[in-house]
Order: C-alpha cells, then structure tokens, then sequence
C-alpha cells in the first residue's frame, strides 16, 4: 500500500513538473517569437534611419547647388544693374550734350527767320535745317554772300563743342537739274554739302575732320513734292550733329567680353 502510494506521489510531481516545461518551453517560444519582432522592427528602423540620413545629404547637396545658382543669378543681376545704371547716365550726358547745343545754336541764331533755319533733335541727334535759299540761288552749289552770317553762327557753336562730330547733308526735290554742268540732283545735293564743308573749314576754323559731306538728293523729303510749299522745304541743307558714341560702343564691347 505504502509502495502504491508512493508512486502515485511520484508520477503525480512527474506530471507537474511536466506541465511546468511545457508552460517554460511556451513562454520561451513566446519570447523568441517578441524577440524576433522586436529585431524585425529595430531593422526596419534602422533602414528608416539610413534612408533618411541618404535624404539628407542629397539635400544638403540641392541646397549647395541652389545656393551657388541663386548666389551666380545675384551676382549676374548686379552686373546688369550697374550695366543698365552706366548706360542712363551716359545717355543722360548724351542728351546733357544736345540740349546745350540746341540752346546755343537758338541763342546764336535768334534773329534769324524761323522759317529759314529750325534746329531740333531727331533719332539723338541735332539738326540744324537751313533753307536753301539762305544759302545757294536755284540750281547751283555756289554759296551766296547771305550763307555767310548763318554759317558764321553755326561755326562758333561747332568750335566750342570738339567732342562731337558733324554731317552735312544736301537735300533737293524732285524737279530734275536743267543743264549748268550738273548732272542730276545726286550731284547737285552732294556738291552743295560739299560747299558748305569748304566753307566751314576754309573761313570759320572747324577741325575738318570732324567733317562729312553728303548728298541725299530728293530721297528724304520733308514736304510734298507735288506741291510747291512741299518742294520749298525739302530744298536744303541739313547739319547733323552727332554725340560722341566712343562711350556707348566702350560699354557695348564690354558688356560683350563679360558675356
């Protein structure tokens, strides 16, 4: 009886401590199952985490690009700026320039016809407009003793002014030249130009280099020709005057070199 009670006791605590490995050995697959988890979470982490960091230098470099791209559109920015403000003030001086000569050359010719000399700006350039009949008869390049006054005026404007550079153009209307040893009106306008280029180099002083004759014949008409008020204002003799363009050509190189 004792010996059947004792192995009953035995095979009791057997099964208890049976069921105790069993209850162990789940817990332990069950930590082993956490700990996998928690390894698959800690390397997905991980890979967040370097994906994040390879972002972060790709941005650091987008923004180094971005830097040196905004930092180059600045600079070239300013350039064009100073560029810009350099071309105003040399236009500012430009037209500084012709509002002096215009000034002057009213002042000089006051008292002269308005309806025979008109002085104005056109395309930056002045323009001092002398009817022919102020200067030669009809059909002729020969200056006439009345062309002395009004060049003599015109003269000493041009001579205090060295920095700037004179046209003379010759302008007729379309009435073809009758005889004289005068070809056509090509000739008679560039031959009367060239008159009062002699004139002012020869008896009023100015640098002929600073000179050019021209002759536009009637291809630049200030009137109708059909008519004879028309033909009236398109007989004369036109001097241009020319800022210098040293300044604007300078910045215009320039500007070019620096691209």
């Amino acid at each position: 009886m004792k010996i059947f009670s004792l192995a009953l006791l035995l095979l009791t605590m057997l099964s208890c401590n049976k069921a105790k490995v069993t209850e162990l050995e789940t817990k332990l697959a069950s930590s082993q199952r956490e700990n996998e988890l928690i390894k698959g979470q800690l390397e997905s982490v991980q890979r967040t985490n370097g994906d994040l960091l390879n972002r972060m230098e790709d941005l650091s470099v987008i923004s180094k690009e971005g830097a040196t791209s905004i930092r180059e559109s600045l600079q070239s920015l300013s350039g064009q700026t100073s560029y810009i403000n350099e071309l105003n003030r040399s236009i500012q001086r430009k037209d500084s320039i012709n509002l002096a000569l215009v000034t002057n050359l009213k002042r000089s010719l006051d008292n002269v016809n308005d309806e025979d000399v008109k002085v104005e700006v056109r395309g930056g350039k002045v323009l001092v407009s002398i009817s022919d009949k102020l200067l030669f008869a009809s059909g002729s390049s020969r200056l006439n003793p009345a062309s002395t006054n009004v060049l003599d005026k015109v003269s000493r404007v041009l001579n205090d002014h060295q920095n700037i550079d004179v046209i003379v153009e010759g302008h007729t209307d379309n009435v073809p030249v009758n005889g004289r040893g005068i070809q056509d009106n090509w000739e008679l306008s560039t031959m009367r130009a060239a008159s009062v280029v002699r004139q002012l180099v020869n008896n009023f002083g100015v640098d002929p280099y600073r000179l050019t004759a021209a002759g536009r014949a009637d291809n630049d008409p200030r009137g109708d020709n059909n008519t004879p008020e028309g033909r009236a204002m398109n007989r004369r003799t036109e001097i241009v005057i020319t800022p210098d363009l040293d300044e604007f050509f300078n910045l215009a190189q320039d500007r070019g070199t620096d691209g």
